[in-house]
Order: structure tokens, then sequence, then C-alpha cells
């Protein structure tokens, strides 16, 4: 098949896709908080992000998340990431190869990509997507002094649906990812109004549960049930609230040590019929290899070994809810 053929297929094939991801939780969205739903998989689709094997060349961060039971991995291609922006023509296929000499696929990945005029933002977004990327999160956006939040959100949205429309064009869906703190987005509700100005189909939201929580509370059903219809990547994570030098500050802890409620988040997901790329983040103590450090205080093995009960415990839940 030619290649100009073969990328339209695929592109094509992107698309309805997309538009799954984006309909199906629109298909349950007049249910109640409480309906059972049969049709979901039996396993995560779980990629592991790259950021804590930083500390590894392409070949062994593949092989050893291959040996821990993961589906692939969400690619680091940013700022000090596993492949730097300005190298990606010439880097980001070495380790498309290596992950895919471990039987991993090659879906996620994460990035600074906002603006669409910036020459590099292109090339890390063809390059991924001739090489198969799917999926990718987009660069954090912040308030700026200068202009009211509803100024703001006018602004963001119609850049936003530029990004779309070039997504569209390579057959890639990029997912903004909710952030504690003053990042747009932190309170899920504020998102609405920018997504609502695309189609919501190769721009959405990538939905951080722990992040969620952190800002939400008690409430984050009710943000996850206003943005569902634009998920279309999660991240996972655990967190609780201590206090580390007198303050009271949000710490990342292990899967199920925290306040996350795994056991109603995963029912919520399979009653949505959320079936999108997860991508596992490990931002407890991992020796620096949680911050994403090229050197690690601990051995590699306790690293492994503390990801892997994330992972474990992660997949045990999801088949008991």
């Amino acid at each position: 098949m030619p290649k100009s053929s073969y990328n339209s297929s695929r592109r094509n094939f992107t698309k309805l896709a997309a538009t799954a991801f984006v309909g199906m939780p629109l298909l349950s969205f007049q249910n109640g908080f409480d309906d059972d739903v049969t049709d979901v998989p039996k396993k995560m689709d779980i990629h592991l992000f790259s950021k804590h094997l930083q500390f590894l060349e392409y070949d062994e961060m593949a092989k050893v998340a291959a040996e821990m039971g993961f589906n692939g991995l969400d690619l680091t291609v940013r700022k000090n990431g596993h492949v730097l922006p300005e190298n990606v023509k010439t880097d980001l296929p070495k380790a498309v190869k290596a992950i895919k000499k471990q039987g991993l696929t090659t879906k996620m990945m994460t990035t600074n990509v906002w603006d669409v005029n910036d020459l590099t933002n292109q090339n890390v977004l063809k390059t991924a997507s001739n090489l198969g990327f799917t999926h990718y999160r987009t660069n954090w956006l912040k308030y700026p002094e200068n202009k009211s939040i509803e100024e703001s959100q006018l602004l963001f949205g119609k850049q936003a649906k530029v990004l779309e429309i070039l997504n569209k064009k390579l057959g890639i869906i990029g997912g903004y990812q909710n952030h504690t703190g003053k990042n747009v987005g932190a309170p899920i509700w504020d998102l609405i109004p920018i997504l609502e100005a695309t189609k919501g189909e190769f721009i959405g939201s990538q939905y951080d549960i722990r992040h969620a929580v952190i800002e939400g509370g008690e409430s984050w059903e009710l943000g996850l049930k206003v943005i569902k219809p634009y998920i279309n990547s999660i991240v996972i994570k655990d967190v609780k609230w201590s206090k580390v030098k007198g303050k009271w500050k949000p710490v990342s802890v292990p899967m199920g040590k925290g306040m996350v409620d795994f056991k109603r988040y995963f029912k919520l997901l399979k009653k949505y019929n959320i079936n999108v790329p997860v991508s596992l983040h490990v931002e407890h103590d991992l020796g620096g290899a949680e911050k994403g450090r090229k050197s690690i205080t601990i051995p590699k093995e306790e690293v492994l070994k503390r990801i892997q009960k994330d992972l474990n415990y992660l997949q045990e839940v999801w088949k008991t809810v």
C-alpha cells in the first residue's frame, strides 16, 4: 500500500476511534450514578509514565516495562524528557523501535505542545503521528494577570480549536491534564468553556483523578460527570494531605494508601464506558525516579518493585469492582 494511502487509512481509523471515545460516555449521560455496565475490558490498558525510568536508556526502559506487565509507555517527549523535542526526528524513532521490540504499544506521549505556530511543536506531532502514536498530553496553561478568567477562557478556546484542526489533519488526539494549583483546568469546571469551543474529537481531557480529588474534595464525582464526554486518556495516582514543614500539602503515596477511592472511581469508569489509554504515574518515593531524575538514590530493583506494586494494585481493584 502506498505510504499516503496507509497514512490516510490510519488517520481515518484514529478519527473514528476518537469519536467513539467521545461518544461512549455520552450514551450513559442520562443515567444515574449507580447504573451497572457489563461491556468493559477485563484489564486496564495501562502505560507507564516514562518519566519514572529516565535513569534508563530506551532499550532497558522498554525491557523492564514489559517485564512488569505494562501495555506500553507514556513517553516523555518534552524538555528534560526521554526524547527532547528538538531531536524528535532522530530520537523518537529510536525510542519507538526499542518499545516495539519488547511487544509494547506506542500510543501515548507527554509533551509541551500547545502553540500550533511553533515549528518544534509541529515536528513533534508530525513525527509522532507517522510513528503510530494516537494520544498525547498537551502543555499546561496559566491565567494571565491582565485578563479576566472569562477572557482567558475565550482565548484558550480559540487556541484549542486551532490545535484540534492540526490534530485532525495528523490523526492524533490531544488531552489537556487537569492539575492542582493555579493552572487552567485545576477545578475541572473551568475546562468546559475551553473544550466546548472545539468538537471534542481530536482535543479533550486527560483526566487525572489525583488532582481532581485534591481540588474537588467530595465533589470530584460531579467534576467527572461534567468532563466525561471529553475524556480521551487517563492519569492514575494516589494522594493524601500531610503537614510538611508546618504547612499542609498534597503528598503522593502508593496506590490505595491515599484519599482516592479507586473502587468508586473504577465503578464509574465502567458505568460511563470510559475505555481509554491509561498512564500510571508513580510519584511517591522512588529515590528520585518519581521526579524523572537521571540518577537515583535507591537500587533499580527497588524502584521497579514499587512501580510493580502499584500496577498490581490497580489491576486487582479493576477486576473486583
